[in-house]
């Protein structure tokens, strides 16, 4: 394909028909990184997307790229040897909260750990969908499912606060009903030189109906909603009335008006992460909105281009072989005629 090729969405759609149960909020994410991709690449056969197993992880054979439906819970160990073998691919995960938080835990917070260049796009339904109906990791408690008759006991994981406190370099959060929102995400992931990591709140409509409505219906998400951005203040609330407004120390949800103007309202630093770690802490609280944006952003060095490195400072010191052809004819060879 011609690197001045104009791509389209259907250059990105497989033929392969979506089987997901209608009304899932996996369809709105599917089309829109479908939508998106032309905008951030010119050469699909560069693109990946390796997924685990779940509802979430169909997801490869509906993007006309190349692509891997792997085991459960082991997308980031595939992700992991494919980028570093080949350093060019876009490599993209696909995983949920049942995949990606509990069989796949491990493996998710040491790729944070490592920043290998890729992405993760974990879809957070707070329920396992495709085994029908139990809780995940992601569940609140009390949460009455098939597995839990008389509610959920446990504590739910905090995803980004998880991934937070892995040393990811870029965390970010949006929702599966956010269309615009959910496209600038995958850029900014996309523009990232690390592991970036979009958690996306997706409605289950059939075992988990409503689980966000507070935060997408048109009556409460002005209220319940903080969408954050580099540089600007964080308000919100259906006339922009409500801020945050550090107290020392202590974040408070401030009514602008006669006590507090919009100076003194809390401005968004993605490079900070004192704030990114109050803003993760905002997740599922009465008190404060739901942010969603990038919450963290902050370059370091890549295992990757570590690696990289390192291959030529041995090469350049080293006098053995260099390649397998190399080391096939080093040192004592032989003829057979």
């Amino acid at each position: 394909m011609s690197e001045n090729q104009i791509l389209t969405k259907d250059d990105f759609s497989s033929d392969q028909a979506v089987r997901w149960c209608p009304g899932c909020g996996d369809y709105a994410i599917l089309s829109q990184t479908q939508k998106v991709f032309p905008e951030i690449t010119t050469k699909k056969e560069d693109v990946v997307f390796i997924s685990g197993i779940g509802c979430s992880s169909r997801f490869p054979y509906y993007m006309d790229t190349f692509g891997f439906h792997t085991i459960h819970g082991r997308a980031p160990t595939i992700a992991s040897g494919l980028k570093i073998s080949n350093p060019e691919l876009s490599v993209w995960i696909i995983t949920g909260d049942g995949d990606g938080l509990s069989i796949g835990g491990n493996h998710l917070i040491h790729l944070m750990r490592r920043n290998i260049d890729l992405n993760v796009m974990l879809f957070n339904n707070r329920i396992y969908g495709l085994t029908k109906g139990q809780y995940s990791p992601t569940s609140e408690r009390g949460k009455i499912t098939y597995s839990t008759p008389m509610g959920s006991l446990d504590h739910p994981f905090n995803p980004t606060k998880l991934i937070l406190g892995a040393e990811a370099g870029f965390v970010a959060k949006t929702i599966d009903r956010e269309l615009k929102h959910l496209q600038e995400m995958i850029k900014r992931a996309n523009d990232y030189n690390g592991t970036s990591f979009i958690e996306i709140y997706q409605n289950c409509n059939i075992f988990n109906d409503h689980a966000f409505s507070n935060l997408t219906d048109k009556e409460t998400k002005a209220d319940q909603l903080l969408r954050i951005e580099h540089g600007k203040p964080m308000i919100f609330g259906a006339n922009d009335n409500k801020g945050i407004y550090m107290d020392d120390t202590t974040p408070k949800v401030v009514k602008i008006g006669k006590k507090y103007s919009v100076d003194d309202i809390l401005v968004h630093n993605e490079k900070d992460e004192f704030i990114a770690d109050m803003l993760s802490n905002f997740t599922s609280n009465d008190v404060f909105p739901e942010p969603i944006g990038v919450l963290y952003c902050k370059e370091r060095a890549t295992y990757d281009g570590l690696m990289e490195q390192q291959m030529q400072d041995a090469q350049k010191k080293d006098k053995t072989p260099k390649t397998l052809h190399d080391l096939l004819n080093a040192g004592d060879t032989w003829e057979v005629k």
